[in-house]
């Protein structure tokens, strides 16, 4: 079913999943449009951003991310059009990146929300590039990486929003920049549009050895996004004083137990104290809000010049949402996963 201007479909959280999220955690749910009443602004959503901190929502264990009540809206970056507005600054047309939700239509105060204009070039950009995937890349980089030229950078999940542009803002830096992605197509897109010196596939058997092979002079930045055997295979290749940026633990996140073996945690922190390793978590707009500005106005020339390139991935269709989800926590997307919810 189509977007309409009568119905408002809705994806409620209908239980929540023990491990990988299925077909039946989130329910299709159809109401009315709401009417905006003073002080509010009616937004129909036409692109909803899907991120994997979005599997934390829809947990209630303790969190920085607030659990999703059972059959509340599934919470998500939205860009979305202004259909009537009773808000300052706000007019009928007007594109807005907003926080709507899993859903077409949405009442705002104006709060949080950020007026696009009439025209944005490429709206759902805000999603992506110019919004928290690649802020969280040039905070988490720039601000706590902290690379001097000539470092080697590593960054898993290569391809994805966050890492393609880790990667390429490390070669404007003048490091050199070892990727880590599942397949070789994804390697190799890496190394020869994205301008990475190195990609390793870890799904290869030898995963281990072409990652060290490929890190000569050990790492100085690893920017951790997803754990696993991924931080297994970096933590010995760590320089004394290396730091690692920490913004996600994808492979983690539907894990319903600690991983099978020892406990490697002493062996860990054994590592951190001897070479002195720096590792900081991060949520960007909560540590680095006030410097959005900078990052705006530095990627925004970045990819103007073509520095820094962006892949999207568009999936039309609210309903295709949920698959396309789990698709995201199993590594299948292929750049900045967006669904097109909206007619325009």
């Amino acid at each position: 079913m189509a977007q309409t201007d009568t119905t408002n479909r809705q994806l409620v959280l209908a239980e929540r999943p023990e491990g990988e999220p299925t077909k039946d955690t989130l329910r299709l749910v159809e109401g009315t449009v709401p009417a905006a009443a003073t002080g509010q602004m009616l937004l129909r959503t036409q692109f909803l951003s899907l991120d994997p901190y979005m599997r934390g929502h829809m947990s209630d264990a303790p969190s920085y991310a607030a659990p999703v009540p059972i059959d509340g809206v599934m919470q998500g970056g939205t860009v979305a059009q202004v259909v009537t507005s009773r808000v300052d600054g706000f007019s009928t047309g007007d594109y807005v990146l907003s926080f709507s939700g899993w859903q077409d239509y949405a009442l705002s105060d104006g709060a949080g929300v950020t007026n696009l204009g009439k025209t944005p070039s490429h709206p759902s950009w805000a999603l992506g590039i110019m919004g928290m995937p690649g802020f969280t890349a040039w905070a988490g980089l720039t601000k706590i990486g902290a690379p001097k030229p000539h470092d080697t950078i590593a960054v898993a999940a290569a391809t994805g929003p966050v890492g393609a542009t880790v990667g390429q803002i490390g070669k404007i830096l003048g490091c050199r920049v070892v990727g880590i992605a599942g397949g070789p197509e994804k390697c190799a897109y890496a190394v020869d549009e994205l301008g990475f010196d190195a990609c390793i596939d870890h799904k290869a058997d030898d995963f281990v050895e072409q990652l060290s092979e490929a890190s000569p002079d050990g790492i100085d930045v690893y920017f951790e996004n997803v754990g696993g055997k991924v931080l297994d295979a970096i933590i010995p290749l760590l320089n004394p004083n290396a730091r690692m940026p920490v913004c996600g633990l994808i492979s983690q996140y539907n894990a319903t137990a600690l991983p099978k073996g020892p406990d490697r945690m002493n062996w860990l922190m054994g590592q951190i104290l001897r070479k002195k390793i720096k590792m900081q978590g991060f949520i960007v707009f909560d540590d680095f809000g006030h410097l959005y500005p900078e990052f705006a106005k530095e990627m925004g020339a970045w990819v103007e010049s073509g520095k820094i390139k962006y892949r999207e991935e568009i999936i039309d269709g609210l309903e295709n949402a949920p698959e396309a989800f789990i698709g995201l926590l199993r590594g299948e997307n292929f750049g900045k996963r967006v669904i097109r919810v909206g007619r325009n």
